[in-house]
């Protein structure tokens, strides 16, 4: 039964980058903090003859836990809406109050950006995804715009292929990204995509792939990936006719990209 301060704290650092802090010069204040934003998930004290522990709960199981045991209460020094005080005087099993550590630590740790790299590096070589896509893989399909937010900052492009992601209509980014004109298409050229002139061949000063503007015309579904026909988004009432032409399609030709913005001739 978990009952002392080294028991809890010891769960506590069992979970991926955290570590144990005192930050009050105070060694009845014992802290677990998350390493990447600093900010504890886990607080831990003694008070009237019980050791305490203090952790963060969504509004719904915040209640849940203060109506289920009387030895949780709203938070000692803290944001009584958002943080528990947990009474370890042997009353709560031990699978719930490791539960309320693990859920404390979900909401600490949680990064939206993080979720987006992560994602990114799903992407396939030789294939893309939109923002949407990439933001439904993150978790949260409202948080699109936050994918092109958080690609502007990639840490660590060498390992996040954030030149793999489009818009919804399959255009690549502008000038400004990736190095510089026409990066991004020769990054993904390299891996296979097809990348080819948006213009008609019938335009004037149109020379075909290299004329200076880069488009893709097609994306394919494949395997879960993004999938544009004429620059619409595939869904499913698209009829068998057209299903079995995009399949054919699929093994004739690669993915092809998007890029609406002129391109200097290397």
């Amino acid at each position: 039964m978990i009952k002392t301060r080294e028991q809890v704290l010891k769960y506590g650092l069992s979970f991926p980058d955290t570590y144990r802090d005192a930050p009050f010069h105070d060694d009845n204040w014992q802290l677990v903090r998350f390493k990447d934003n600093k900010k504890a998930f886990l607080w831990t004290y003694e008070r009237n003859g019980f050791v305490n522990m203090n952790v963060k709960a969504d509004s719904d199981k915040l209640y849940f836990w203060r109506r289920a045991y009387k030895s949780v209460l709203p938070g000692y020094h803290q944001n009584k809406e958002h943080w528990n005080t947990v009474i370890l005087d042997g009353s709560i099993p031990d699978r719930d109050i490791k539960q309320m550590i693990a859920d404390s630590y979900d909401l600490i740790s949680y990064s939206p950006a993080k979720m987006i790299y992560k994602a990114v590096k799903k992407i396939p070589y030789g294939r893309v995804a939109t923002y949407a896509r990439v933001a439904e893989m993150a978790g949260n399909p409202k948080m699109a715009r936050a994918v092109g937010n958080a690609l502007h900052k990639n840490p660590d492009p060498e390992n996040i292929p954030c030149y793999r992601v489009v818009n919804s209509k399959g255009e690549l980014a502008g000038e400004f990204a990736f190095g510089g004109p026409g990066a991004q298409a020769k990054l993904l050229e390299a891996e296979g995509v097809e990348v080819i002139c948006s213009r008609s061949s019938s335009d004037k000063g149109c020379g075909g792939k290299h004329c200076g503007w880069w488009c893709a015309c097609k994306i394919y579904k494949e395997s879960g990936w993004v999938g544009i026909i004429n620059n619409q988004e595939m869904t499913g009432g698209i009829k068998m006719k057209q299903q079995i032409e995009i399949r054919q399609e699929i093994y004739m030709k690669k993915i092809v990209a998007i890029n609406t913005s002129p391109r200097t001739n290397s």
